[in-house]
């Protein structure tokens, strides 16, 4: 694997060094060494899927606050996304900064999200399968989010979201919000 570091502190995008032959090909996604020699949480607890049948379904700006903040190790299996992670810890250099990554099943990149991120995903194509290692396991009571539209983030999203949830349409806006963000 080859760990690239990206604009937001110790976020990483990770290229997969695939090794093949007249079968096909062979790569890690995760090496508990690697992963431990750039710094990075490799104890994962779960590892979820997400199937997304339409082209601009939008997932998210989702995190999970202290003691439940996970981090994420986020692959495309089929389709292509486009990912975007907010650093939403305060005491951070970037704070509040983001930063969007194609994913597809042909590039096979995948990004470490780390904890006091927030994490979401933009379908580009129709048929998209995720998949991401998580190291926390879901709390409820923990779960936190950001609103996709907050002109405070600026994000600006490559296609049309015509897919959302009720719930991540109604994430409150930074400047609403009366406690911190993490």
């Amino acid at each position: 694997m080859k760990f690239h570091e990206t604009n937001l502190n110790d976020a990483w995008l990770i290229e997969l060094e695939p090794r093949g032959d007249d079968r096909g090909h062979f790569a890690r996604t995760m090496c508990r060494d690697e992963f431990a020699e750039h710094g990075l949480i490799a104890d994962f607890k779960q590892q979820n899927m997400s199937f997304s049948a339409q082209r601009g379904t939008l997932r998210g700006l989702h995190y999970q606050r202290p003691p439940h903040a996970e981090a994420k190790l986020v692959r495309c299996l089929r389709g292509a996304i486009v990912d975007v992670i907010v650093d939403v810890r305060r005491d951070s250099s970037t704070y509040l900064q983001h930063q969007l990554f194609e994913l597809t099943d042909s590039n096979r990149q995948q990004l470490y999200v780390p904890p006091g991120f927030a994490h979401s995903f933009l379908t580009l194509t129709d048929d998209v399968e995720v998949s991401y290692l998580v190291s926390e396991s879901y709390c409820p009571d923990a779960e936190d989010g950001l609103r996709y539209s907050d002109t405070a983030l600026g994000i600006s999203w490559p296609v049309p979201i015509t897919v959302l949830s009720e719930k991540d349409a109604n994430w409150p806006l930074i400047d609403e919000r009366t406690q911190p963000l993490f």
